[in-house]
C-alpha cells in the first residue's frame, strides 16, 4: 500500500520504517529540510536500538523515501498518517496547531480518495477537528454549494511505542487500536496491518483517541502508587522489592509499571498525564486522582535529593558521580529526565557533579552546565564522595565495584533504581541506599 507519514520524529520515523519493513511503499515527511538530508544518508537524529539498521537496509528499496512535501506525499498515497508533535501548552492542555496545519496542507493536495490516520497522541475530538478542517480547505473543484464531492476518512490509531523497545513494540504489539466511521477505513487499516497478525481493536474515534490518554496515565498512576508505597516502607523498615513480588503475583495487578524508584519522565506520561488532565476539566470532571499521581511523581525527586543531603551531611564542595542520565535506558532522551531535576537541586547546594551516560551526554550538554562529563564510569568514580544511580543502564550492572570502591573518596551509592537490590554492595564495604528499602531506619 502507498502510505505518506507526516512528522519524522520519534513515532513518525518508526511508524515509516517499520511500515516499510511490513512490505508497504512509505514516504516519511518532515519540513526540517536538515532533517531529512541526513535521513536520506541513513542517519537517525535520535538513538533507539536497531531503528538506523532498518532504515539503512530499505533506503536502498523502493519502500522508504523521505520528502519535505506534504503534497507530493498526499498526492502519491492513499494512507496519511499524521505524527507530529502536540506539545503541552502552559496549562497543560495539549497544543495541536502542528495537527491542524498538516491538515490543511493535506486537504489542498487531496485529488482522490484519502484516509488520514491519527497517529500523534491527541485529545478526543480531535478527529472531528481534523475532518472540519480538510472539509473547509478541499480545493474549489471538489466543493459544490455546501456539498463536498471528494470522498475521504478520518480515522484514529494511536501508538504504544517505548523509547528503547519501539521497534519491538511495533513489530510485537499487544494490540493495535483502530478508531474508525466506515467500513472502507477499517479494512485499508486491517490490510496495513496484517503482516503483523495483531489483535485489532476497532471502535469509534472518540474511543481510540481516549484509549492512548487513558492507558498512558493509568500506567503513570501504577509507578506513582508504588513510590507512594516505597515511602512507607523506608519509614517501616519494609523492602518495596518484596511488596512489589507480592501485588505483582496477582494476576489483577501485576509485576510491571511496579518498580519504586525516582519518578517517571520523558515526553509521553508527563504531557499525557497533564492533557488528560486538562481534558477532564474541560468535560466537567475534575479528575484529582491524577493530579495526585503527578504531584507524587514530582516529590520523588524531591524525596531523593533530601535523602542524599541527610546522609551526606554537607552536600556543599562535595563529588558526586552520576549514573545515568538519560529518563530511561536505551535512549538518549533528556526531555523530562528525573537527573536534570535532582542535578540542579543538588548543584544549588553546592555539590560538584561529574556524571556518565552511555548515550545521552551530547543532549544533556544543552540542560546541564557545570559538570564534569566522564568517557566512562570508572573516571566517574575516581575522586567521588558518593555515587548517584539515575538510570538503570544493562551496563551499570556489570560494573567491577572492587576497582570502583579503591576509586571512590567514599564509597557512598545512592540507588534511585534499585538496581543494585541484592545489597551485595554492602558486602563489598558500600554504604548503600535504594529507594524504599528501609533507609530511614537505617
Amino acid at each position: 500500500m502507498n502510505i505518506a507519514v507526516i512528522g519524522s520524529g520519534y513515532v513518525g520515523l518508526v511508524t515509516g520504517v517499520c511500515l516499510a519493513h511490513l512490505g508497504h511503499r512509505v514516504i516519511c515527511v518532515d519540513n526540517n529540510r536538515e532533517k531529512i538530508k541526513k535521513l536520506k544518508q541513513g542517519k537517525v537524529p535520535f538513538y533507539e536500538p536497531d531503528l538506523e539498521d532498518l532504515l539503512k537496509k530499505y533506503l536502498k528499496t523502493r519502500y522508504l523515501a523521505f520528502s519535505a512535501s506534504i503534497q507530493e506525499a498526499t498526492k502519491k498515497s492513499t494512507v496519511i498518517f499524521i505524527a507530529v508533535g502536540t506539545p503541552s501548552k502552559k496549562n497543560g492542555e495539549a497544543d495541536l496547531t502542528y495537527v491542524e496545519n498538516v491538515s490543511r496542507q493535506i486537504a489542498l493536495a487531496m485529488d482522490s480518495y484519502k484516509l488520514i490516520v491519527e497517529k500523534s497522541t491527541v485529545p478526543a475530538e480531535t478527529g472531528q477537528r481534523i475532518k472540519r478542517t480538510i472539509t473547509m480547505n478541499l480545493p474549489g473543484r471538489f466543493k459544490r454549494g455546501s456539498e463536498v464531492t471528494l470522498d475521504f476518512d478520518v480515522a484514529s490509531n494511536p501508538e504504544f511505542l517505548r523509547e528503547g523497545s519501539a521497534v519491538d513494540d511495533f513489530m510485537h504489539p499487544d494490540r493495535v487500536v483502530i478508531g474508525v466511521e466506515s467500513k472502507k477505513a477499517e479494512n485499508l487499516l486491517r490490510e496495513i496491518y496484517e503482516p503483523l497478525k495483531p489483535h485489532i481493536v476497532v471502535t469509534d474515534i472518540h474511543s481510540a483517541e481516549l484509549i492512548k490518554h487513558a492507558s498512558n496515565s493509568f500506567l503513570a498512576a501504577k509507578i506513582s502508587f508504588i513510590n507512594a508505597i516505597a515511602q512507607i516502607c523506608d519509614h517501616v523498615g519494609a523492602d518495596v522489592l518484596k511488596v512489589a513480588d507480592g501485588m505483582g503475583l496477582d494476576k489483577r495487578i501485576g509485576r510491571r509499571f511496579l518498580d519504586a524508584g525516582i519518578g517517571y519522565g520523558g515526553s509521553c506520561f508527563p504531557k499525557d498525564v497533564d492533557a488528560f488532565i486538562r481534558l477532564s476539566e474541560k468535560s466537567g470532571y475534575h479528575f484529582n486522582l491524577l493530579k495526585e499521581v503527578r504531584q507524587v511523581n514530582e516529590e520523588q525527586k524531591n524525596l531523593f535529593v533530601r535523602l542524599i543531603e541527610d546522609k551526606l551531611w554537607i552536600v556543599k564542595d562535595k563529588t558526586l558521580g552520576v549514573l545515568g542520565l538519560a529518563f530511561k535506558p536505551n535512549t538518549d532522551d533528556m526531555r523530562n529526565a528525573p537527573a536534570v531535576d535532582i542535578i540542579h537541586a543538588l548543584q544549588h547546594e553546592g555539590a560538584r557533579i561529574k556524571a556518565y551516560d552511555p548515550q545521552a551526554v551530547p543532549y544533556a550538554r544543552k540542560i546541564l552546565k557545570k559538570v564534569t562529563y566522564c568517557p566512562n564510569p570508572y573516571l566517574l568514580a575516581k575522586g567521588c564522595d558518593c555515587l548517584l544511580v539515575l538510570t538503570e543502564w544493562e551496563e551499570f550492572k556489570k560494573l567491577d565495584f572492587k576497582k570502583i570502591k579503591r576509586l571512590m573518596r567514599h564509597p557512598i551509592l545512592f540507588d534511585g533504581r534499585n538496581v543494585y537490590h541484592d545489597r551485595s554492595l554492602e558486602e563489598l564495604g558500600f554504604e548503600y541506599y535504594g529507594i524504599g528499602r528501609g533507609n530511614i531506619r537505617k
